[in-house]
């Protein structure tokens, strides 16, 4: 995480009253919920999650087994019914 110190950015009235709850301590100002990414969207690891998946549920209807998925996909039993039973298309 980065710091930046807050009289580069922030106007001295401001300074001043946030002084009145804390000084000289690293406070954490959340993005607003509108600012949010889920998990994954940047770096694409929850489109290959997904992708993944998909090929598991496939590869279920299909008739492979959950122990033989597992095995395939170095992931627990449970793992694998949790994805084979959900209700995600």
């Amino acid at each position: 995480m980065k710091y930046t110190n807050a009289n580069k950015i922030l106007p001295e009235k401001l300074i001043n009253e946030i002084q009145k709850y804390v000084q000289g301590e690293t406070i954490y100002i959340p993005k607003q919920e509108t600012e949010y990414e889920k998990w994954g969207a940047r770096s694409g690891g929850r489109r290959l999650l997904d992708r993944r998946n998909a090929a598991i549920r496939h590869a279920f209807i299909s008739g492979s087994s959950i122990q033989q998925l597992a095995e395939e996909y170095y992931l627990s039993i449970e793992t694998i019914k949790k994805i084979v039973y959900s209700h995600k298309k």
